[in-house]
């Protein structure tokens, strides 16, 4: 990375960005008045103290006191350097930095490589929709997909397709429309022949573009529609830069709002479930075939603290359920899951039932994560027998005790009773053998004591208020500072803002509360600005109100004058220098009469 980012750039990056939507994606916001709120991500709280003001571009935490804008949001969040802040965002805008020799950064539309292979895939995601749906060669595997339940206005939200028997159907209309076929090689979309010339990855198959987080088609999954013994029944992408499974989302982009709007996700296990189930579930998502990871979640978790998982009725789809179900709740998440008969998918539920009867029996039904691990527990055990009972008891009684609420363990302990014919009190004093440990594993680390709120002092109030005055605009800035005339600010921190401040007008900037923000050298000063510019002010300040808050700060200048001279008086008097003490005395006498005088 550069040393340094010319200033039109960061502008125009700035310009280009909205704060609310890039802290939404690891914030959950809600609009409260004029700003946005949330649990803040820097320190851990139970109320929302986390702002965000649309308006001025900037965040502010009343808890802690983190604040900044948007670029410093990312360089705290993710510790990020500013050069990596102000190019990931760039990159949302499709502005792309070209760094010359000198380390000078100057915007460029996009990486070529990459923004070629993009295009490729979106090419070839449109030829293969047209063949599906307009096409002889498409028909038998639109009339496959029509059957199998899925609609035409489905495919065509998905932009479903389908990839002609061919072997070099795609390698040719790539070429000539004057893709370089070794990128698109490297994109997974074609394989290289041992003599140099170039095949169809994808043949003979129904093709799913799959989306990143952003919207763009970075690969495909293809599936045959005639069972093959020598063809495996799905074909995805390889892994390549733009196309990687432990990070990809099917349908992220698209259910974004929906999650947001019903605050809560449901994961389902393949795409063709998120496709089927898409009239009436509009915020589903599923993984790519692999595992749930760490990636995913976390990615779930900047929209919602809810999952619904809605996986096979199979013992496969049963066990992946219970796994990932672990996994979002040791992340922190609330989770709950949908169970189907056994050995159906919601695919085949969708078909028979529909997908009205789907959302309310199944999705609208989920178990709670407890239910779900007792069901799960109970599975494959003989209750009819001790050693089953026991096995069974030994397995939920570790799980009741991780309960925190004394409600939600007498529930699932009343369960337990009645599943094994244990009574209640058996159950509940054997429970206490698990408490301990349980207990100690989930502990809650204590919260710090809640800040004393000091009551500002006059002066402290109208430094603040001064200063956030003078962050609204030049003219205001000079205005003030010819009146203060030299006065300086007690507080450290605003009188180093004032400083940067001038010199930042100074410069011939115009002042606008997320550039001076970054402008600021440290994130203490950032931090404290920020809190500045959250303050409610009115549209103008009147020269009435400069002049108290300036008259304040002047009394507070002379106490503590005074009380500087009184503590040299004490230091005379001790060393028996009559003479400096009574000259200090008077000295303090008339600065107090000058005091009194003043502020009559």
């Amino acid at each position: 990375m550069p040393e340094r980012i010319p200033e039109e750039v960061v502008d125009q990056v700035r310009l280009n960005t909205d704060i609310v939507e890039v802290i939404s994606e690891y914030v959950q916001l809600k609009k409260q008045g004029r700003n946005y709120f949330g649990l803040c991500p820097f320190h851990g709280e139970n109320s929302p103290s986390f702002s965000v003001s649309p308006e001025k571009q900037i965040f502010h935490c009343f808890g802690c006191g983190a604040g900044g804008n948007v670029f410093t949001f990312l360089m705290d969040h993710n510790g990020m350097p500013f050069q990596e802040a102000v190019a990931a965002l760039g990159e949302k805008s499709d502005i792309q930095f070209d760094f010359s020799d000198t380390g000078e950064a100057a915007p460029v539309e996009t990486n070529q490589e990459e923004k070629s292979q993009l295009e490729g895939i979106s090419l070839l995601e449109k030829l293969f929709h047209h063949l599906l749906m307009n096409t002889e060669d498409g028909q038998e595997a639109l009339e496959y997909m029509l059957n199998r339940g899925f609609t035409e206005a489905q495919l065509a939200q998905y932009k479903v397709g389908w990839a002609l028997p061919g072997w070099e159907t795609a390698a040719k209309l790539l070429e000539k429309k004057g893709f370089n076929l070794s990128l698109m090689e490297d994109a997974g979309i074609l394989i290289k022949r041992d003599n140099g010339s170039y095949f169809d990855r994808f043949r003979n198959r129904v093709m799913f573009p799959i989306e990143d987080s952003k919207g763009r088609t970075v690969g495909f999954s293809g599936r045959i529609i005639h069972p093959d013994k020598n063809e495996p029944k799905y074909l995805n992408s390889p892994e390549t830069p733009l196309f990687q499974k432990n990070t990809l989302l099917f349908n992220l982009h698209k259910a974004r709002g929906a999650i947001r709007k019903q605050k809560y996700a449901v994961l389902f296990e393949g795409f063709a479930d998120v496709i089927a189930a898409s009239e009436t579930v509009s915020n589903a998502i599923a993984t790519m075939g692999t595992a749930l990871t760490k990636q995913h979640i976390q990615q779930i978790k900047r929209l919602t603290d809810t999952v619904i998982i809605c996986y096979d009725g199979d013992n496969a789809g049963t066990e992946a359920a219970y796994k990932a179900a672990k996994e979002l709740a040791s992340s922190g998440m609330t989770v709950k899951v949908s169970r189907l008969p056994a050995d159906t998918d919601p695919d085949d539920y969708i078909q028979k039932f529909g997908p009205e009867k789907f959302k309310t029996d199944i999705i609208q039904h989920a178990s709670s994560l407890m239910a779900y691990k007792m069901w799960y527990l109970r599975s494959g055990k003989n209750l009819q027998s001790e050693d089953g009972r026991l096995s069974y008891i030994n397995a939920v009684l570790p799980e009741i005790s991780s309960l925190r609420s004394a409600v939600e363990k007498e529930l699932y302990l009343k369960q337990l009773s009645d599943d094994t014919g244990v009574s209640f009190s058996s159950l509940e004093e054997q429970l206490k053998i698990f408490m301990p440990v349980k207990a100690a594993e989930v502990k809650p680390e204590p919260l710090p004591p809640p800040k004393k709120q000091a009551i500002m002092k006059a002066h402290q109030r109208a430094e603040r208020y001064l200063l956030a005055y003078m962050m609204t605009g030049n003219d205001t800035a000079y205005t003030i500072q010819d009146q203060l005339g030299g006065l300086a600010f007690q507080s450290d921190d605003y009188q180093a803002i004032f400083t940067y401040l001038l010199t930042y007008i100074e410069e011939g900037k115009s002042l606008e509360p997320g550039a001076f923000i970054e402008y600021l050298p440290d994130r203490h000063l950032r931090s404290k600005a920020t809190e500045l510019t959250m303050l409610e002010l009115n549209a103008e300040v009147t020269k009435a109100e400069i002049a108290d808050y300036i008259n304040e700060m002047k009394k507070q200048t002379q106490l503590t004058m005074i009380r500087q001279k009184e503590a040299e008086l004490r230091h005379a008097e001790q060393a028996n220098d009559m003479k400096s003490a009574t000259a200090l005395g008077m000295e303090i006498f008339q600065l107090w009469k000058a005091l009194k005088g003043q502020h009559r």
